[in-house]
C-alpha cells in the first residue's frame, strides 16, 4: 500500500504524554478536553484499561501497577516529555455506578459510588507522591472524567494545587 503523502511523521518531542483509559467511549471527549484546556492536539498516548488507576498500586495486582509505571516512565524518558496528564474516569457524585471504570470494577467489585470516587482520589494523591517513579522530572496533572446520570461528561481537577488550563502558569505541573 503506498504511503499517504498527506500524513507525515514530524521530528521533535510531543507536548505531553496522556495516560488515559482505553475505553473508546471517552476518546473524543478526551481529545476535546485536551485541545480546549491545554491547546494540545499532538501528544503521546498511553491508553490502558484503568488510565491513571492502572499506575496505582491499590487493588490485588501490584505487579501490574509496577509494570504500567515502568512503561509510562519509559515513554516519558524516551521522548523527553515535560508534562504528563493523567486521567481517571467514573461516575460523578450524582452519576450511576455503571459508569465505573472497568479496571476499578475489577479492583473493587463491591464498591459503591462514594467508595469508588474516594479510592480514585486516594490513588491520585498516591501517584502525586510517587510521581518521580513513573513520570521522572515531568510535571504531572491529574483529572477525572466524570459521567453524570444523563451521560454528560465533565473533567474535574483531582489536584487542587495545580493550575487548570493552558492559559494559566504551569505552577501546577508538579515536579
Amino acid at each position: 500500500m503506498p504511503a499517504d503523502s498527506s500524513l507525515r511523521w514530524t521530528p521533535g518531542r510531543p507536548s505531553a504524554l496522556v495516560v488515559a483509559c482505553s475505553d473508546g467511549r471517552l476518546q473524543e471527549a478526551t481529545d476535546a478536553f485536551l485541545a480546549g484546556e491545554f491547546r494540545i492536539t499532538r501528544y503521546d498516548r498511553f491508553y490502558v484499561p484503568g488510565g491513571g488507576g492502572a499506575l496505582a498500586s491499590s487493588g490485588t495486582d501490584p505487579q501490574r501497577a509496577q509494570q504500567m509505571c515502568a512503561e509510562c516512565k519509559y515513554l516519558v524518558d524516551l521522548h523527553a516529555v515535560r508534562r504528563v496528564i493523567v486521567l481517571f474516569h467514573g461516575p460523578s457524585a450524582e452519576g450511576r455506578i455503571e459508569a465505573m471504570c472497568a479496571d476499578y470494577r475489577r479492583k473493587l467489585p463491591w464498591a459503591n459510588l462514594t467508595e469508588l470516587r474516594a479510592r480514585q482520589e486516594a490513588d491520585a494523591a498516591d501517584l502525586l507522591g510517587r510521581r518521580r517513579e513513573w513520570a521522572s522530572e515531568a510535571g504531572v496533572l491529574l483529572y477525572r472524567c466524570e459521567v453524570d446520570a444523563t451521560g454528560g461528561l465533565a473533567f474535574v481537577n483531582l489536584d487542587p494545587d495545580s493550575a487548570l488550563g493552558s492559559d494559566k502558569q504551569m505552577r501546577g505541573a508538579r515536579n
